[in-house]
């Protein structure tokens, strides 16, 4: 069993032949994709042929804008952000594209840092209205590229109605695009301490629901904050390996799926990075993945 394993912490400066180089020396067999113009067709071939030549894969774009905002004009510029990036993946070869579908919120909203970007909870977003949205944000997104190699994924999130792999299932069959991907983010699933104390089963229960569909990964860590005189709780990212977690389970379910789907490290700095890196790699090899 094999897979892939990747992260930030690289910067792309335009040098594709250094970028590839970057990641092997890092420690990375995938990568994330260069946000260029889809017009740069020379910079794209050499990006995509450095990367072969290193053994490094394109594992997945991202579109992190507020695809469903209030204000129309917002809207429509982040939609035409999510369409280019989707056929950027596309040219590139990469996995995924991966977006999260946004929030009706306002950007004077107590959670909301703009109109622009953020997704934050908002009481509608898990309706059914709420659900109809995220449906028809991809199905445009999807249709506007009609990928033939990269697939459009939502992220998983928590107030989101990608909050469970049986809500992400039911999204699935109703976007009903052969285009469209699962993307499994573990720690986004851990939304109750029961979860937390038993994410080998919710993780194994995840891909067992999705797994056909998977496209994407993402690597961090968590933990539950929470102390004696208060029944309230939080729970805190931290690099793998420095929470509760459990990589065994992840590690080896990704594997399973036989398609080297690329686990990609995120919201961290380098020296995280290197960590978690280490931790995970550490869990594969006494697993006997390579």
């Amino acid at each position: 069993m094999t897979f892939r394993l990747g992260g930030y912490g690289i910067d792309y400066t335009g040098d594709p032949e250094a970028y590839a180089r970057a990641h092997v020396e890092f420690g990375y067999n995938a990568a994330y994709m260069p946000s260029i113009s889809i017009e740069s067709r020379a910079e794209i071939a050499a990006i995509v042929r450095a990367m072969a030549d290193a053994d490094v894969v394109i594992a997945e774009g991202g579109a992190w804008r507020n695809l469903i905002a209030h204000d129309e004009t917002v809207r429509k510029a982040n939609l035409d952000y999510a369409v280019h990036q989707l056929a950027l993946a596309d040219e590139m070869g990469a996995r995924a594209c991966v977006a999260f579908h946004g929030t009706v919120g306002h950007a004077g909203d107590p959670w909301q840092l703009s109109d622009n970007y953020d997704y934050g909870p908002h009481p509608d977003n898990q309706t059914e209205a709420g659900f109809e949205r995220a449906v028809e944000t991809a199905r445009y997104v999807i249709d506007a590229v009609k990928p033939k190699r990269a697939k459009f994924s939502l992220e998983m999130v928590p107030w989101l109605v990608t909050d469970t792999p049986e809500n992400y299932l039911k999204l699935l069959r109703a976007i009903d695009r052969p285009q469209f991907g699962t993307h499994i983010d573990a720690v986004n699933m851990v939304i109750t301490p029961r979860l937390y104390f038993k994410s080998g089963r919710m993780i194994r229960e995840a891909f067992e629901l999705l797994g056909p569909w998977v496209v994407s990964c993402h690597a961090k860590d968590i933990v539950m904050q929470g102390g004696p005189g208060t029944i309230s709780f939080h729970f805190d990212e931290v690099p793998p390996g420095e929470g509760n977690l459990d990589y065994v389970a992840y590690v080896t379910e990704i594997a399973r799926l036989g398609r080297e789907v690329p686990l990609m490290l995120e919201h961290f700095d380098v020296p995280a990075y290197r960590r978690g890196l280490a931790h995970i790699k550490s869990v594969a090899q006494a697993e006997g993945i390579a």
